[in-house]
C-alpha cells in the first residue's frame, strides 16, 4: 500500500515538473520572439521615420527663397515708398495674388516696419489681412530684426493654420518692411493617412500640428501646466485653441529607446520619435503591434508543444525501457546488449531528425535574411542619392532662380519691343529665352536621371560621360569656388557598371573633395583615369586639402561615420559607394597622397560592350 502511494506521489511530482518545463519553454519562446519582432519592427519604423523626415524637410525648403525675392520687385518697393497711394496698393495686391496662385502657397502679404499689412494676395476676400496689425507675431519680430523668420501658428483672421516664412525688405540693419509667405502643410497628411501606421508632427510646445488622424491636430502630447497655457494664450500662436491632451499612456520602455504605448485605451502601439533637423519639431510614429503579439504567441505555443512532445517521448521511452527490462531481466547478456544498441539507434535517429529539421529552418531563414538585406541595401542606395540631392538643393534652386528671373525680365521686355514694332530685338530676346529654357531642362533632366532607382543588372558605362554628368550635378558648387580642376580621362574607357550608380559614386567622391578644399587657398582637384592591364580600369580623385587623420582613415567606410557637421551628412556616402563598386566586382580605397591631400581610388572591370548612357 505504501509503495503504491509513493508511486502515485512520484507520478504527481513528475507531472508538475513536466508542466513547469512546458510553461517555462512557452514563456521563453514568447519573450524571445516578442523582443526579436519588436526590434525588427523598430528598424522598419526608423526607416519610415527618416523617409517622412526627408519629405517634410524638402517640403519646408521649397519656398525658402520666395519671401526674399519679394523685396526685389519694383511694385513692392514702390508700395513701401508711398503706402497711401491706392494705385500702388492695387498693383501690389494684384501682383501678390498672381504670385500666390502660381506658387501654390496659402497667402503672401507685405507689412510695413510697424507690422501693418499693406498688401496681400487675399485682398479681395471679406476676411482679408489688409490693414491688420501683426507686429506681435514672432515671424514679424524676427524679420524686422534683420533675420529670416520661421513660425507655425493659427491665423487670427480665418483661424487657418499654416507655416509662415518671413524676410526683411531693404537693409537688414534697418528694414523698411517685411515679406511673409504662408504655407499649408495639410497635403502631407493625405500621404500619411494612406499608411497603416499613425504619424504625428509636434512643435516645440508639444502641440500636434500635423497628424494622420486630423482629430489629433492642435492637441498636446502631454498635459500643459497653467503657466504654459498662459504663455501660449498670450502669444496667440494657436488662436486660443483649447489644446486638449491626447490620451497616450506609456506601457513599457524598450532597450532601443522606443516605447510601447496605449492610445485612448486601445491596443498596444510601438512609439518612435525622430527630431526634425534644424528645428525643435519632432515626428512621432505609432505602429500596431498586433502582428508581434500573434507571432510571439505562435512561438510560445510551438515551444511549449515541442517541449511537451519531447517530454512525452522521453516518458514513453522510459516506460518502454522499464517494461523491457522487467520482462527480459533473466535473459542473457547478449540479448541485453542488443536491446541497448537498439535504444541508442532510436535515440540517434530522433536526434538526426531534429537536427535535419533545424538545419532546414536555418537555411530558409538565411534565404529570407539575404533577400531582406538586398532590399535594405537598395533602399540605402536610393536614400544616399536623395541625401546628395538634398545637399545640392540650395545650389540647384539658385541655378533655376536665375533663369526664371531672366525669363520674367526678357518676356516683359519682348512685349514692349513687339508693341513698338522692334521685331529684331524681340526675336533676339526670344532666342535668349529658348536658351534659358534648355538650360533649365538640362538641370532638371540631370536630377531626374540621378534620382532614378536602378537595378543591379550588368551594364556598361562610359567613364568620361559619367564624370561629365557628375560634374554637371555639382556645377553650382564648382562655380562658387575658385577651383583648379584637372581631368585626365580617356573617352574610350568603358566600365562594366550601371551608369547611374557610377555617377552616384563619382558625385560622392567629388563632393567630398570639394568639402576638403573649402576655405583653403588655391584649391585643386585632380581626376585621372587609366587602364590597368586588359580587364581593369582605375580612377583617382585627389584634392590638396588637409588629408586624413589616422583615426579618420581607419573609420572612413564605417556606416554613419562622418566628419561633417550635424545635418550636413548621413555618413553613408562612402559606405554605399564601396558597396556599389563591390557589387560590380570593383573596389574603393582611400589614402593620403605623398604630396599632400586625400586620394580616393576606385577600380572596375573593363567592359567590351557599348556604353549605356542611361539618359
Amino acid at each position: 500500500m505504501i509503495r503504491q502511494q509513493r508511486r502515485l506521489l512520484d507520478r504527481f511530482v513528475i507531472a508538475l515538473v513536466a508542466l513547469a518545463l512546458v510553461a517555462a519553454a512557452g514563456w521563453l519562446g514568447y519573450r524571445t520572439s516578442r523582443l526579436a519582432a519588436l526590434e525588427r519592427q523598430g528598424e522598419r519604423g526608423q526607416q519610415q521615420l527618416r523617409l517622412y523626415n526627408q519629405t517634410l524637410a524638402s517640403e519646408l525648403a521649397r519656398y525658402d527663397y520666395l519671401p526674399g525675392i519679394l523685396g526685389l520687385d519694383d511694385q513692392i518697393a514702390a508700395l513701401l515708398e508711398n503706402p497711401r497711394d491706392k494705385a500702388r496698393v492695387a498693383d501690389a495686391n494684384f501682383y501678390l495674388a498672381a504670385l500666390n496662385e502660381r506658387s501654390g502657397t496659402r497667402a503672401i502679404y507685405v507689412l510695413d516696419a510697424k507690422g501693418k499689412v499693406l498688401a496681400t494676395s487675399n485682398w479681395q476676400r471679406t476676411d482679408s489681412y489688409l490693414g491688420e496689425s501683426l507686429g506681435y507675431r514672432p515671424y514679424f519680430r524676427q524679420a524686422i530684426a534683420g533675420q529670416s523668420g520661421r513660425f507655425y501658428g493659427v491665423g487670427t483672421t480665418r483661424g487657418e493654420s499654416g507655416y509662415y516664412l518671413s524676410s526683411p525688405i531693404g537693409n537688414r540693419r534697418a528694414p523698411i518692411g517685411v515679406a511673409v509667405v504662408k504655407l499649408g502643410l495639410e497635403q502631407l497628411e493625405a500621404h500619411w493617412q494612406d499608411a497603416d501606421t499613425r504619424v504625428m508632427l509636434a512643435d516645440e510646445n508639444g502641440v500636434v500640428i500635423l497628424a494622420s488622424n486630423p482629430v489629433w491636430r492642435l492637441s498636446t502630447l502631454n498635459t500643459l501646466s497653467s503657466a504654459e497655457r498662459e504663455r501660449i494664450a498670450q502669444s496667440l500662436q494657436y488662436n486660443r485653441a483649447p489644446l486638449p491632451a491626447i490620451d497616450l499612456a506609456r506601457v513599457e520602455a524598450l532597450a532601443s529607446g522606443d516605447e510601447l504605448v496605449r492610445l485612448e485605451r486601445g491596443p498596444v502601439l510601438l512609439s518612435q520619435r525622430l527630431a526634425l533637423p534644424g528645428s525643435p519639431w519632432q515626428l512621432i510614429l505609432l505602429s500596431p503591434t498586433g502582428e508581434v503579439r500573434r507571432a510571439a504567441m505562435g512561438s510560445a505555443l510551438l515551444a511549449a508543444a515541442l517541449t511537451a512532445l519531447a517530454l512525452t517521448i522521453a516518458v514513453a521511452l522510459n516506460s518502454r525501457r522499464r517494461r523491457i527490462a522487467e520482462r527480459l531481466a533473466a535473459r542473457a547478456a547478449l540479448e541485453a546488449a542488443n536491446n541497448e544498441l537498439e535504444r541508442k539507434v532510436i535515440e540517434r535517429t530522433a536526434d538526426l531528425s531534429a537536427a535535419n529539421r533545424q538545419l532546414k529552418a536555418e537555411v530558409a531563414e538565411r534565404i529570407r535574411a539575404e533577400a531582406s538585406l538586398r532590399r535594405t541595401q537598395d533602399d540605402l542606395l536610393q536614400a544616399g542619392k536623395l541625401a546628395v540631392i538634398g545637399q545640392m538643393s540650395t545650389g540647384i534652386a539658385h541655378e533655376l532662380n536665375q533663369p526664371l528671373a531672366a525669363l520674367r525680365t526678357l518676356s516683359g521686355n519682348t512685349q514692349k519691343f513687339l508693341a513698338r514694332g522692334d521685331l529684331t530685338t524681340a526675336q533676339t530676346n526670344l532666342a535668349t529665352i529658348n536658351q534659358l529654357v534648355e538650360r533649365m531642362g538640362r538641370i532638371t533632366g540631370a536630377l531626374k536621371s540621378f534620382a532614378r532607382k536602378t537595378g543591379n543588372g550588368t551594364s556598361s558605362a562610359n567613364l568620361a560621360e559619367a564624370l561629365e554628368n557628375a560634374l554637371f550635378l555639382l556645377d553650382t558648387r564648382l562655380k562658387g569656388m575658385k577651383l583648379e580642376l584637372v581631368r585626365d580621362v580617356d573617352p574610350e574607357l568603358v566600365a562594366a557598371c550601371d551608369p547611374n550608380r557610377l555617377e552616384q559614386v563619382l558625385v560622392n567622391l567629388i563632393a567630398n573633395a570639394l568639402d576638403a578644399v573649402a576655405g583653403i587657398e588655391s584649391p585643386r582637384i585632380e581626376i585621372r583615369a587609366e587602364r590597368l592591364g586588359n580587364d581593369t580600369l582605375s580612377l583617382a580623385v585627389r584634392d590638396n586639402g588637409p588629408g586624413f587623420s589616422i583615426d579618420t582613415e581607419v573609420r572612413l567606410f564605417e556606416p554613419f561615420f562622418t566628419t561633417k557637421p550635424v545635418g550636413q551628412g548621413l555618413g553613408l556616402g562612402l559606405t554605399l559607394s564601396a558597396g556599389i563598386l563591390d557589387d560590380y566586382g570593383g573596389s574603393l580605397v582611400a589614402d593620403n597622397h605623398p604630396c599632400g591631400g586625400a586620394r580616393f581610388t576606385l577600380t572596375l572591370p573593363l567592359s567590351t560592350e557599348k556604353a549605356n548612357h542611361g539618359r
